[in-house]
Protein backbone atom coordinates (compact mmCIF):
# COMPACT_ATOMS: atom_id res chain seq x y z
CA UNK A 1 0.00 0.00 0.00
CA UNK A 2 1.26 3.49 -0.86
CA UNK A 3 2.06 5.89 1.97
CA UNK A 4 2.05 9.65 1.48
CA UNK A 5 4.85 11.50 3.25
CA UNK A 6 4.50 15.11 4.34
CA UNK A 7 7.08 17.77 3.51
CA UNK A 8 8.85 17.88 6.88
CA UNK A 9 9.19 14.10 7.06
CA UNK A 10 10.49 14.03 3.50
CA UNK A 11 13.13 16.65 4.35
CA UNK A 12 14.13 14.86 7.56
CA UNK A 13 14.45 11.57 5.68
CA UNK A 14 16.83 13.02 3.11
CA UNK A 15 18.79 15.02 5.70
CA UNK A 16 19.13 11.93 7.90
CA UNK A 17 17.72 14.11 10.67
CA UNK A 18 17.40 12.44 14.10
CA UNK A 19 13.96 14.04 14.58
CA UNK A 20 12.66 11.36 12.21
CA UNK A 21 12.05 8.41 14.56
CA UNK A 22 14.11 5.35 13.71
CA UNK A 23 10.94 3.24 13.42
CA UNK A 24 9.57 5.63 10.77
CA UNK A 25 12.93 5.76 8.96
CA UNK A 26 13.15 1.96 8.87
CA UNK A 27 9.58 1.73 7.59
CA UNK A 28 10.41 4.23 4.84
CA UNK A 29 13.68 2.54 3.90
CA UNK A 30 11.97 -0.84 3.61
CA UNK A 31 9.01 0.47 1.64
CA UNK A 32 8.81 0.45 -2.12
CA UNK A 33 5.60 2.46 -2.16
CA UNK A 34 6.40 5.90 -0.77
CA UNK A 35 4.64 8.86 -2.32
CA UNK A 36 5.57 12.53 -2.05
CA UNK A 37 3.16 15.18 -3.21
CA UNK A 38 4.16 17.75 -5.80
CA UNK A 39 2.81 20.11 -3.12
CA UNK A 40 5.89 19.31 -1.00
CA UNK A 41 8.23 20.39 -3.80
CA UNK A 42 6.13 23.51 -4.32
CA UNK A 43 6.36 24.30 -0.58
CA UNK A 44 10.11 23.68 -0.53
CA UNK A 45 10.60 25.96 -3.55
CA UNK A 46 8.63 28.82 -2.00
CA UNK A 47 10.31 28.50 1.40
CA UNK A 48 13.78 28.31 -0.20
CA UNK A 49 13.03 31.43 -2.24
CA UNK A 50 11.92 33.24 0.95
CA UNK A 51 15.07 32.15 2.79
CA UNK A 52 13.08 30.02 5.26
CA UNK A 53 14.55 26.73 4.03
CA UNK A 54 17.98 25.80 2.79
CA UNK A 55 18.09 22.98 0.30
CA UNK A 56 21.50 21.67 -0.74
CA UNK A 57 20.68 21.60 -4.44
CA UNK A 58 18.17 22.82 -6.97
CA UNK A 59 14.56 21.74 -6.62
CA UNK A 60 15.04 19.74 -9.83
CA UNK A 61 17.89 17.92 -8.09
CA UNK A 62 15.70 17.23 -5.04
CA UNK A 63 12.95 15.80 -7.24
CA UNK A 64 15.44 13.70 -9.21
CA UNK A 65 16.93 12.37 -5.96
CA UNK A 66 13.46 11.44 -4.69
CA UNK A 67 12.67 9.62 -7.92
CA UNK A 68 16.02 7.80 -7.84
CA UNK A 69 15.22 6.62 -4.29
CA UNK A 70 11.94 5.14 -5.56
CA UNK A 71 9.51 7.84 -4.42
CA UNK A 72 6.46 8.35 -6.58
CA UNK A 73 5.34 11.94 -7.13
CA UNK A 74 1.64 12.64 -6.64
CA UNK A 75 0.27 15.46 -8.79
CA UNK A 76 -2.63 17.66 -7.72
CA UNK A 77 -5.83 16.20 -9.13
CA UNK A 78 -9.39 17.49 -9.37
CA UNK A 79 -10.57 15.12 -6.63
CA UNK A 80 -7.92 16.46 -4.24
CA UNK A 81 -9.29 19.98 -4.63
CA UNK A 82 -12.84 18.77 -4.13
CA UNK A 83 -11.85 17.12 -0.84
CA UNK A 84 -9.83 20.20 0.14
CA UNK A 85 -12.92 22.36 -0.33
CA UNK A 86 -14.79 20.26 2.26
CA UNK A 87 -12.12 20.18 4.98
CA UNK A 88 -12.75 21.93 8.27
CA UNK A 89 -10.29 24.73 8.87
CA UNK A 90 -8.46 22.93 11.68
CA UNK A 91 -5.03 23.12 10.09
CA UNK A 92 -4.15 26.59 8.81
CA UNK A 93 -1.17 25.72 6.60
CA UNK A 94 -2.37 25.61 2.96
CA UNK A 95 0.34 23.14 1.88
CA UNK A 96 -0.48 20.73 4.71
CA UNK A 97 -4.22 21.08 4.06
CA UNK A 98 -3.73 20.03 0.44
CA UNK A 99 -1.52 17.09 1.47
CA UNK A 100 -4.22 16.03 3.95
CA UNK A 101 -6.85 16.27 1.19
CA UNK A 102 -4.67 14.14 -1.08
CA UNK A 103 -4.26 11.48 1.62
CA UNK A 104 -8.02 11.39 2.14
CA UNK A 105 -8.87 11.33 -1.57
CA UNK A 106 -6.28 8.64 -2.31
CA UNK A 107 -7.06 6.69 0.88
CA UNK A 108 -3.36 6.64 1.77
CA UNK A 109 -1.77 6.56 5.20
CA UNK A 110 0.10 9.80 5.90
CA UNK A 111 3.58 9.86 7.44
CA UNK A 112 3.78 13.04 9.51
CA UNK A 113 4.95 14.32 12.89
CA UNK A 114 2.17 16.93 12.84
CA UNK A 115 -0.41 15.84 15.42
CA UNK A 116 -3.01 18.21 13.97
CA UNK A 117 -3.23 15.88 10.96
CA UNK A 118 -4.88 13.31 13.26
CA UNK A 119 -7.88 15.62 13.63
CA UNK A 120 -8.77 14.78 10.03
CA UNK A 121 -9.95 11.39 8.75
CA UNK A 122 -6.44 10.19 7.86
CA UNK A 123 -4.34 7.31 9.11
CA UNK A 124 -1.34 9.28 10.45
CA UNK A 125 1.80 7.21 10.90
CA UNK A 126 4.35 8.43 13.41
CA UNK A 127 5.61 5.64 15.68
Amino acid sequence: MNSLIDTQSFIWFFEDNPRLPSSVRIRMERSNSLVVSIVSFWEMTIKANLGKLVIPETIAGVIDKALSKGFKVLPIEREHLIVLSTLDLIHRDPFDRLIIAQAIAENMPLISSDEVFSQYPVNRIWI
